[in-house]
């Protein structure tokens, strides 16, 4: 009896012994992080940084070339339409004579002036002329009248009058146009220097708001010589805003007119609503910070949210839109960490029984952190975030005491 006892017990301690072994040498679990299938609003979106600009601005230009006069207006000033005066322009001063283009002028001047003299005498000349031929032609006709004279005498003193008056009108002709060359001639001789300091400049060109709003800005405040067509400044309603975003063009292939945006990070503590007006049709290339050619689409964006709310938000201020290209209310989902490609499909692992279970399965869209699950999980199951590379099918796991069960 004793005997048979002693065979038991060292049967037993054997047994437990080599179970001891066999539990040391077994490999422990591994330590992952889980997160359980979840239904949920999941939204796609595409972010970029944006710019804001005034919806309508008005460009006033210089109607003529000449001098402005200092702007009557800096940039913050409130302006109204067909009141406020923006701009003045004066004509332009003549340019500086250089010594040589001086004697010039001076040397046509002298010659103006010579040919004036030359003109007087002329018209002098026929007019005395005229005078004598009209005096020959009162005494024909008196003669003609007696019988004394022949009729062909008489139109030959009627025709002679006639071609001396003519004679008269070119040469008064001659000399109006010669004093005309005279002035133009001094007048080259006209100079910024020829001008009194005093002496009160042209009348000018006054331009008037085109429409109410701010001046946005002011391309110089100072008096200055200006083009016409030349841009002076800038009118429109800062209140008034839209938001200027570039896409990528493959991020831009989801976003129509109607998309609804968030405007962020835009400095105020509020969310602010948008909703995408136009998108433009046409890409452009714009080279990035890595030097690579992006094509890049432009959106333009209609804030929502009342002005009051978005209070500072000005003209050319930087803010970060986040377009929503889809979203749906109940979405089964998992974290996207989760996911990895396995045999040109998309797979995970599942926890099973404190084993990981590898799941092939079909993905949806993509969103963030979170990838929606079409086919092969369920809701509830608890799935593998950032799988390690030594979990295979049927590998042990136990979840860390900080896991992700609240992702």
């Amino acid at each position: 009896m004793l005997r048979s006892s002693r065979t038991v017990f060292v049967a037993l301690l054997v047994a437990l012994v080599l179970g001891g072994l066999v539990w040391a040498l077994l490999p422990a679990p591994v330590l992952v992080d889980l997160v359980a299938a979840r239904r949920a609003q999941m939204q796609v979106t595409v972010s970029a940084e944006g710019i804001t600009r005034v919806r309508d601005t008005w460009l006033v230009t210089a109607p003529v070339t000449g001098q402005a006069r200092r702007s009557p207006v800096h940039v913050g000033d409130a302006v109204s339409a067909g009141e406020t005066i923006v701009a003045a322009i004066e004509p332009a001063e003549p340019p500086f004579l250089d010594a040589r283009d001086r004697r010039l002028a001076e040397a046509a001047v002298v010659e103006a002036e010579a040919a004036v003299r030359l003109a007087e005498a002329g018209l002098s000349r026929a007019e005395t002329e005229l005078t004598h031929l009209e005096a020959e032609l009162d005494r024909a006709r008196a003669l003609s009248d007696r019988g004394t004279l022949a009729q062909a005498m008489l139109e030959d003193a009627v025709q002679a009058a006639l071609s001396a008056r003519a004679a008269r009108d070119v040469a008064q002709s001659d000399l109006d146009m010669r004093r005309a060359t005279l002035a133009r001639m001094e007048a080259q001789l006209e100079g910024p220097e020829t001008r009194g300091l005093d002496e009160p400049a042209s009348c000018c060109v006054k331009i008037a708001a085109p429409r109410t709003g701010v001046v946005l800005d002011l391309v110089d405040e100072s008096a200055r010589l200006v083009k016409a067509g030349e841009t002076l400044l800038t009118i429109g309603d800062p209140q008034d805003l839209e938001i200027y975003v570039d896409l990528l063009s493959n991020d831009a292939i989801g976003v129509v007119p109607g998309t609804r945006a968030r405007i962020e990070r835009w400095g105020g503590d509020t969310v602010l609503d948008a909703e995408v007006r136009q998108v433009e049709p046409s890409a452009f290339t714009r080279v990035s910070a890595l030097g690579i050619d992006e094509q890049r689409v432009p959106v333009v964006l209609d804030i929502l949210s009342p002005a009051a709310v978005r209070a500072g938000l000005g003209d050319r201020y930087r803010v970060y839109v986040t377009l929503v290209t889809w979203e749906g209310e109940d979405v089964l989902q998992v974290p996207q960490s989760a996911l990895f490609r396995s045999a040109g499909e998309w797979a995970l692992f599942v926890e099973e029984n404190g084993r990981a279970a590898q799941r092939s399965v079909e993905v949806g869209r993509m969103s963030g952190d979170w990838a929606e699950i079409v086919l092969g999980v369920e809701e509830g199951a608890r799935v593998i975030a950032y799988p390690a590379s030594s979990i295979e099918n049927g590998t042990r796991i136990e979840m860390r005491e900080t896991g992700a069960e609240a992702f």
